[in-house]
């Protein structure tokens, strides 16, 4: 499958599986695909696979794929052993937004990391740079605020709180790189 075929595969199936059980992660989710095209100068022949990952990454909170409760997880392994999914895409989607520190959190690292072993850094950064420059309702945020909206929304004690607190400089880091990147691209001759 082209990358191009990758992307007009994945809205499909992200749509089928979050708009109706959960209409505002399906809002999201299309924000967080939206980032990913204004990006696309960064990403080169991975843009579409960005675009693709960025639409699927939530999926693992959709009733039917809910499994461990943890949405990386569940989405990957739906894509992986379901849908069949480029590996590349089912890595993105297992470890977005420093997913493995949540995972640490649950005691699912060791399993999440054997499953779905990182790679591919800059891809990572791009879509953490995407989730969390996009609200819950899928409009343009930075990265302070939606820490803090999870944060507020999760409570600063649930594991969820915790978490996105603990991983709130890796997650600023992380954008940070895509930031740099996008303006060193600006600042190449054409």
């Amino acid at each position: 499958m082209s990358t191009t075929e990758l992307t007009e595969w994945a809205y499909p199936l992200a749509e089928s599986l979050l708009a109706e059980p959960l209409p505002r992660r399906w809002a999201h989710s299309q924000g967080v695909a939206e980032r990913a095209r204004t990006i696309a100068s960064i990403l080169g022949k991975d843009a579409n696979l960005m675009e693709a990952a960025a639409v699927l990454h939530d999926i693992g909170y959709a009733p039917d794929l809910a499994k461990t409760g943890f949405h990386p997880l569940d989405g990957a392994r739906y894509l992986r052993d379901v849908a069949h999914a480029d590996e590349r895409v089912v890595r993105l989607v297992a470890h977005h937004s420093c997913a493995w520190m949540e995972a640490e959190a649950r005691g699912l690292r060791e399993e999440l990391e054997e499953e779905f072993p990182r790679t591919h850094p800059h891809l990572a950064d791009a879509l953490c740079y995407c989730d969390m420059n996009t609200t819950p309702d899928g409009t343009p945020t930075n990265p302070v605020d939606r820490v803090n909206e999870i944060a507020g929304r999760y409570g600063p004690d649930s594991l969820i709180g915790t978490f996105i607190r603990r991983a709130e400089p890796e997650i600023l880091a992380s954008t940070g790189r895509v930031i740099e990147r996008l303006a060193t691209a600006k600042r190449q001759p054409m």
